[in-house]
């Protein structure tokens, strides 16, 4: 029997042994896609226990204990961070399979120097001692957890109205032994339908210190300015989340704005107006990252916010998304190849959240090859419900099947924890085991040194040379 989490977890060749521990686990990171806070990353934030570390932003934590039957007091507030934990602690016997539970213990183990305490209510109290007075360390706050997982960079998620003044703060301190960058994020201007919209276009018009928006040119025009700003900041990225990817066409000016004008005056725009107003949008941003060499991520498949209840309390990432069923294959083959006919499709990465739409994203991808860059078009790694090992192992697979495994960029957080970076080894781990099962059955030559350059590339360098080079 293999201990738990051992020094051998899911190595289970000695080819994958050999990969992990001489390869891939000296390995900085790159994490080129996350929600940390950059504020807490320039002010170098700390923790005053391990509840407030592990608790406050963490809706994987929180789904499990509601899914335990918890109360929301101990969930979100307003019980104190011990309290809190505890309650999280007495769930942790009843996690098996889910990846909260390796994840809960890698954290405790790699951080915190836990090795082999398995949480449950009789350690909680061992835990809680053990790691608040690590935090208390100055090694233990923000830039000092980072350090400690080998991270080089962070690309945050900033929207387009902010005003990055904590990512320039940081810019100020000079060598940190850390890159934080932000990412482009402008899912607001998406959003025509959204209720926040005309409040959220005064915002953008402030940050970008430009005149009220009224029209499509307005708007992008204000868009571009901010993605100027970004870009000078080191941004590498935009990102979207998107819901349904509609299969809208692309107007003209004279409708886009005709479209605005009703919208700022109060009128629904129409499911068709929605749907075009996307697909404008989305391509003449798309064109601006081109001509930026920026990549372009779209996160697409979420159906956000299902539970009221809870989101009229807590607000969006409280827990309360899931996996939409829409189809997907045409509208988002349809954006790139608008784009890749005038030669402006940018750097591309591509992340379905059901788990179905695998092998769309990858046979996707696979279409926008054009020889200017290695994996232009990427099956972004598996996402929020498919990062456990069965939907991190299907996510590669099929990648390696039906496109080019050793362009592939690798393993993010998506997270707002400070503690998530262990994450990364887990996918290193697994990638050992899958590559190394490959050797070993006779699936791949036996060579150690192509073996050991895919191992590099997908662990890190790829990600190196697309965000940090």
């Amino acid at each position: 029997m293999q201990p738990f989490l051992g020094r051998d977890f899911l190595l289970d060749t000695a080819t994958a042994r050999r990969l992990f521990h001489e390869v891939a686990t000296g390995l900085p990171i790159i994490d080129f896609h996350n929600h940390l806070p950059p504020e807490d990353i320039a002010a170098d934030r700390g923790w005053e226990n391990l509840g407030e570390a592990w608790l406050a932003h963490d809706h994987y934590k929180w789904r499990l204990m509601r899914w335990a039957g918890i109360e929301e007091r101990l969930v979100t507030g307003p019980a104190d961070w011990r309290a809190r934990f505890e309650a999280f602690a007495a769930v942790m016997p009843k996690a098996y399979g889910n990846p909260v539970h390796h994840w809960a213990h890698l954290e405790l183990w790699r951080y915190f120097g836990l090795d082999g305490t398995v949480l449950s209510p009789a350690t909680a109290g061992q835990v809680w001692e053990a790691a608040t007075a690590c935090l208390a360390r100055p090694g233990f706050r923000a830039r000092g957890l980072l350090a400690r997982m080998k991270v080089e960079l962070v690309a945050t998620t900033d929207d387009p109205a902010d005003d990055l003044a904590h990512h320039r703060a940081f810019a100020a301190l000079g060598d940190t032994g850390l890159r934080m960058i932000p990412s482009f994020r402008p899912d607001r201007a998406l959003a025509l339908a959204d209720e926040g919209f005309p409040a959220w276009l005064d915002r953008l018009a402030a940050a970008a210190n430009s005149p009220p928006v009224r029209s499509f040119d307005d708007l992008l025009g204000a868009l571009v300015q901010r993605l100027d700003m970004f870009v000078t900041l080191g941004a590498r990225a935009a990102d979207h989340g998107i819901g349904d990817l509609l299969a809208g066409e692309e107007r003209g000016a004279a409708a886009l704005d005709d479209m605005l004008a009703r919208r700022l005056a109060g009128q629904t725009p129409t499911a068709e107006e929605i749907a075009d107003w996307q697909a404008s949008l989305l391509a003449a941003l798309g064109r601006a990252y081109h001509a930026r060499d920026m990549v372009m991520q779209l996160h697409v498949g979420v159906l956000r916010n299902s539970r009221s209840r809870l989101f009229d309390r807590l607000g969006h990432d409280a827990g309360g998304d899931s996996i939409r069923d829409e189809a997907l294959a045409r509208p988002l083959n349809r954006l790139l190849d608008k784009l890749d006919r005038s030669d402006e499709l940018p750097r591309t990465i591509l992340y379905a959240l059901d788990p179905a739409r695998i092998a769309v994203v990858a046979t996707t991808a696979g279409n926008f090859q054009d020889g200017s860059r290695a994996g232009k078009v990427q099956a972004g790694t598996a996402w929020w419900f498919n990062d456990h090992l069965d939907g991190m192992e299907a996510q590669m697979r099929m990648l390696a099947n039906t496109g080019l495994f050793g362009s592939f960029l690798g393993m993010l957080t998506d997270s707002r924890s400070f503690l998530s970076f262990p994450r990364h080894e887990y996918f290193r781990r697994l990638l050992c085991r899958i590559v190394g099962r490959w050797a070993e059955d006779g699936h791949i030559p036996p060579d150690a040194e192509p073996m050991e350059a895919l191992v590099r590339a997908i662990c890190y360098e790829n990600a190196r040379d697309w965000f940090a080079a």
